[in-house]
């Protein structure tokens, strides 16, 4: 009973000892501005919510894929996978502040051989023979006891490191959300403007024929002619150069969904509108980042781990205590019981290790232990200055494109009016057919630039809603975050 009684004694006074060597950890500050530069010029819903943005564009087969992706996508299972490790490393931390026991046993039989002193003894002793028996069967505890406090320290470290890992997934999650509706915004805007360059070249090869004919009977030079086959073939060469970039986001998406390339080809080969881009709701203020970003949340746990591995470096200033107790039963007699009360043994230990003259080592671990949580604050600093970044530019980026496409709207609708007038002019004699074909040339070339600006105003929406962090709900998210963003704000350091 004397081990148990030490043990329950020293857990006892562990549990009464509650410190532990090293800085107590306190959330750094990040200096943020008020408000937003850019956020006067986008549009805003304030009731909308970020969760599921996706489905504020309002095109249903965005919003499959982007499901889809979430569901499938490797990336996000890998990330799993690293949630996993870091949930053993946690385990393993854990596992250190607690006991840990053995329970061994073993069977010997022997011969001692006569050439041997000891055998020669036993030869000479009547009765006695060379073949011996010997049984052990032992119950082993051991207990390190955290007198410093450096496995609590490591346990923090773990514990923030886990919740590093489970952020980062959800940044994951984000980062794919994003990157496959920003993929699938760029197939609809190619489609279109395939769409608008195949046009375009039917046009120039109209034009061409026509002041093919007008050569032919002398009204036209010859340089018109040269400078219209000039004309078609650049129309002609956007369409492969178009094609190819829709057949590479094409790729690029079967690959988001976790599938072989050419898998979801048929599913989008109609071409379909390009989706609007939607007004940014519920965008808060630059300090609700730090609450709604996963990548900054992530940064910040990872400063918490590193100053948690300062207090387990400096633990090793301090004497380890540990204790072990041992009870058991033992018999070197073929004939003992191994169980009665003759062959019963038990034991207890107190032992202390203590590195005296290996403080170079500790202090060097030390230095490097601050090294690191040095670096990963200002890596959380710079990434918050980068989250603002990114979010002042997709305002800009969104306010700018969305501007750029009302005006190339209201170009393309005065020049499809143009284009009525010259026709109409044309069937009164008015006019030329070449009038007209160069109307339909300066439509289309208005109507691409507004496809592709329609296009940057929908994916700078998309880079708007993950700037801010949008589609993550950690009551929702299968990699919950353990209430981590709700930690209260800290003094400054």
């Amino acid at each position: 009973m004397f081990p148990i009684r030490l043990l329950t004694a020293a857990a006892i006074a562990v549990t009464a000892t509650g410190c532990a060597v090293g800085p107590d950890y306190r959330r750094p500050e990040a200096p943020l501005p008020d408000h937003y530069l850019g956020q006067a010029a986008v549009p805003q819903k304030p009731a909308t919510e970020l969760t599921a943005w996706w489905q504020a564009f309002g095109d249903p087969q965005l919003a499959d894929v982007v499901a889809q992706a979430l569901a499938r996508n490797l990336d996000l299972a890998q990330a799993a996978d690293r949630v996993a490790q870091a949930r053993a490393g946690l385990g393993a931390a854990n596992a250190a502040l607690l006991p840990s026991g053995t329970v061994a046993g073993s069977a010997t039989r022997a011969y001692q051989s006569a050439e041997t002193p000891l055998g020669r003894v036993l030869a000479a002793t009547p009765g006695n023979d060379r073949w011996g028996n010997a049984y052990d069967a032992n119950v082993a505890a051991s207990w390190e006891i955290d007198v410093s406090g450096g496995l609590r320290r490591g346990r923090e470290a773990a514990l923030a490191d886990y919740q590093a890992s489970k952020a980062d997934a959800v940044a994951a999650r984000l980062a794919v959300a994003a990157q496959t509706a920003d993929i699938y915004i760029s197939i609809r805007g190619l489609q279109a403007r395939l769409d608008i360059a195949q046009r375009r070249v039917r046009t120039r090869r109209d034009l061409l024929a026509k002041v093919g004919l007008l050569h032919d009977k002398g009204v036209a030079p010859d340089y018109q002619v040269r400078q219209s086959e000039g004309e078609l073939a650049q129309a002609e060469a956007t369409v492969p150069a178009l094609q190819t970039g829709l057949d590479a986001a094409l790729n690029a998406l079967d690959v988001m969904l976790g599938t072989p390339p050419g898998t979801h080809r048929d599913a989008l080969r109609t071409p379909a509108a390009i989706p609007a881009a939607p007004a940014i709701g519920a965008m808060g203020a630059p300090a609700d980042l730090l609450q709604r970003r996963p990548d900054l949340i992530a940064a910040e746990r990872r400063v918490a781990a590193g100053n948690a591995r300062i207090g387990a470096a400096l633990a090793e200033y301090y004497p380890h205590v540990s204790l072990g107790a041992l009870l058991g039963s033992a018999t070197t007699l073929s004939s003992g019981n191994l169980f009665g009360g003759g062959a019963s043994q038990s034991a207890a230990v107190l032992g202390v290790r203590w590195r005296l003259f290996d403080f170079g080592r500790i202090d060097a671990r030390i230095a490097q232990a601050r090294g690191r949580e040095a670096e990963s604050l200002a890596a959380y600093r710079l990434a918050v200055l980068h989250a603002t970044e990114d979010v002042e530019n997709a305002f800009s980026a969104l306010a700018n494109r969305t501007r750029q496409t009302a005006v190339l709207v209201r170009g393309e609708d005065a020049l499809a009016r143009s284009r009525a007038s010259s026709f109409a002019a044309y069937q009164r004699g008015a006019a030329s057919l070449i009038d007209v074909l160069r109307a339909d040339e300066t439509l289309l070339q208005t109507a691409d630039a507004r496809a592709e600006a329609q296009t940057d105003a929908a994916c700078a929406a998309v880079a708007a809603y993950k700037a801010l962090g949008g589609g993550w709900d950690p009551d929702l998210t299968p990699t919950g975050m353990d209430n981590v963003a709700a930690l209260p704000p800290a003094p400054a350091r």
